[in-house]
């Protein structure tokens, strides 16, 4: 029997007019919510973009440079003046500063959205065990699928890049939030409740910054996963970078798909090299209790006092 018969034998399961008809019913019942959130989206990306371009690029470029200098160092700082000014002398500016508006406004509301259920799914098992299953299904579905509903959406231009970066970068986030929740050493949980201290104070001043390591690792995966989406948002005329990628393939001109994928490799080190910067310093909770450890169970009075005095 050939692979075509047995293929007949299966009823044929119509998925696809399944999602197209939720999408139509969605299109058509709750247009003014995605009215809104265009148009919100919209003009985020918009004002983050004039805001970026309200000083020449030099301008910027030392600002940027400052900032990272203050975060991670002398190098990213060096690096930064370096490959800003080279995204200028490219004449590549004002593209670049289109995708990082993008960028920074879809990694905002991933981040608002992901922490959220991430410290909800470290927190409990049943939120893990639904979140589980729905981030494995949206971390194996193709990049450009997520482009379909949101073209139907929000019609074409930055805000369905926009969502359907967010969509896309959503995983990490909630799942290293987790992880650090997860991660937190049980004792000192225990010690917090043992001075009767509400659950959310437990989470603000103990889970929260024990698991910010982790939390800021999940953001950069996060922001790399919404720079990785910069190409294939340009393909629904989102601008940007992107759109400067995707003409060079059209038209088949290598130097300027090259230069368009350059500034996008500028954009993707900074920004990972600044959140990465930002998660390594340790918390004031995480410092006292590496003391209390390498002190062993003598110390253990000491470490409930430090314990209890930032909690209060």
């Amino acid at each position: 029997m050939t692979t075509d018969v047995l293929a007949s034998e299966l009823p044929r399961v119509h998925v696809g007019d399944w999602f197209d008809s939720l999408v139509t019913w969605c299109t058509d019942n709750l247009g003014w919510l995605f009215d809104g959130i265009g148009s919100a989206i919209d003009w985020a990306v918009g004002e983050l973009t004039d805001l970026l371009n309200l000083l020449p690029p030099l301008g910027l470029t030392v600002v940027l440079a400052l900032i990272a200098l203050a975060v991670s160092g002398w190098r990213l700082g060096v690096f930064t003046l370096v490959g800003f000014g080279l995204i200028d002398s490219m004449e590549l500016w004002d593209p670049a500063m289109e995708t990082l508006a993008q960028v920074i406004v879809a990694a905002v509301i991933a981040v608002v959205i992901s922490i959220p259920i991430g410290i909800a799914a470290g927190r409990n098992d049943v939120v893990s065990r639904i979140v589980r299953p729905v981030l494995d299904f949206m971390q194996t579905m193709p990049a450009f699928v997520y482009l379909i509903p949101a073209i139907f959406f929000f019609s074409i231009g930055a805000v369905p890049g926009v969502v359907a970066t967010v969509i896309f970068s959503l995983p990490p986030g909630v799942r290293l939030t987790e992880l650090g929740i997860r991660g937190v050493d049980p004792e000192m949980v225990e010690a917090g409740e043992a001075f009767g201290t509400p659950p959310m104070r437990v989470l603000t001043r103990i889970q929260i910054p024990l698991a910010m390591p982790s939390i800021m690792a999940g953001v950069n995966q996060l922001i790399m996963l919404a720079l990785s989406m910069v190409v294939i948002a340009g393909m629904v005329g989102a601008g940007g970078l992107g759109s400067e990628v995707l003409e060079g393939i059209q038209r088949v001109d290598i130097s300027k798909g090259f230069e368009g994928g350059l500034g996008v490799v500028v954009l993707a080190i900074y920004l990972d090299r600044l959140t990465g910067a930002l998660g390594e310093g340790p918390s004031l909770l995480r410092s006292l209790f590496a003391r209390g450890r390498a002190g062993g169970a003598a110390e253990a009075p000491e470490r409930a006092a430090a314990t209890a005095d930032a909690l209060r």
